[in-house]
């Protein structure tokens, strides 16, 4: 059987990060570990999609001063959102004078950003890249559901898209968190054909990707101050944790997920948070500065993706599920 899992021998760094994020998202526990909240959903923008591309630019440009080094350093800038054709993020390129990847993995987008930047960095392709993604409430939801003017009811089941962007600068560099492997995961489909139950439509691929990452790597949960899922939120979550006893592995003392972490969960939040910018928020601004502190030696981030667009949904399609998932290694605090 083909490998999915990529080992990084030459251990590239994650060097410095940013994260933007929204009046909601800084009411939350995360609040104030954000680099930068807003007072304004529409970030000074005309409309929402602008606000969110601002917000990618903004993340990009300030964890690249925070390395550091300047945009002639950069090699690359590896990243996507959730709007048609990734508009955010290739927008906010255009304004980047380096190379542009665009990527598409919904909402696991930042943790194949960050493992094909560990790729090219490792095999010594390049010097430096940057790895980022965002997602905006207001835009996601005129673009999956309904607008905001509807005032439509949210189910109990749905979560909340986070307005937010996070950007990490991910080159090799000799005291910063390290890169060691990554697993691509498969798209996996158990038939989930709610459109607001995103949890139980990414599970079952989030655990596959951790059993084939456990199997190939030849590692165990306990190895691992920490696993952290993407966006499943409290009820995925559980779901994973399910699913995973399944297999004969047991998360349970380890895991977290972003989509729990990034809100006060609550009857307003529902199951917590979603979008492409909840793991990159979260991992920019709470989870690198205890990496960098040795708090966290050893953690899987596995970022979680539902693969639907609008127009599947209206076609009766099912909502098929994508996980990548990323080993860190903290720095060594003796």
């Amino acid at each position: 059987m083909a490998k999915q899992t990529v080992l990084f021998p030459n251990e590239p760094n994650v060097v410095s990060v940013y994260s933007v994020a929204g009046p909601k998202e800084a009411e939350g526990h995360l609040g104030k570990f954000i680099s930068e909240t807003l007072t304004d959903d529409k970030f000074g923008e005309s409309s929402f999609e602008k606000a969110e591309c601002k917000m990618l630019s903004v993340a990009i440009k300030e964890a690249i001063k925070a390395s550091g080094k300047t945009e002639s350093d950069i090699n690359a800038f590896l990243g996507g959102d959730l709007l048609n054709q990734i508009i955010s993020a290739s927008f906010a390129a255009r304004d980047l004078s380096v190379s542009y990847i665009g990527l598409y993995n919904a909402c696991a987008t930042f943790s194949e950003a960050l493992a094909i930047s560990a790729a090219l960095i490792d095999g010594g392709y390049f010097g430096a890249t940057v790895a980022a993604t965002v997602s905006h409430f207001a835009s996601a939801e005129r673009q999956y559901r309904y607008p905001l003017e509807l005032g439509s009811t949210r189910p109990p089941q749905s979560q909340w898209t986070v307005t937010g962007a996070g950007a990490a600068v991910v080159a090799k560099c000799d005291g910063f968190p390290k890169l060691l492997a990554a697993t691509f995961g498969k798209v996996v489909d158990y038939g989930v054909t709610d459109a607001n139950n995103m949890g139980a439509a990414m599970a079952p691929a989030c655990a596959d990707t951790l059993k084939v990452l456990f199997r190939e790597t030849g590692t165990t949960p306990s190895d691992y101050d920490l696993i952290l899922s993407g966006d499943l939120g409290a009820l995925g979550s559980r779901l994973l944790k399910k699913l995973c006893r399944d297999d004969g592995f047991d998360i349970e003392k380890n895991h977290a997920d972003c989509g729990e972490l990034i809100y006060n969960i609550d009857e307003k939040e529902y199951q917590g948070g979603s979008g492409a910018g909840c793991s990159a928020v979260v991992f920019a601004s709470y989870i690198f500065p205890k990496l960098m502190r040795g708090e966290i030696k050893k953690m899987i981030l596995v970022a979680t993706g539902a693969l639907l667009s609008s127009v599947s949904s209206q076609q009766g399609e099912s909502i098929p599920g994508i996980a990548h998932a990323i080993i860190l290694e903290g720095v060594c605090t003796k």
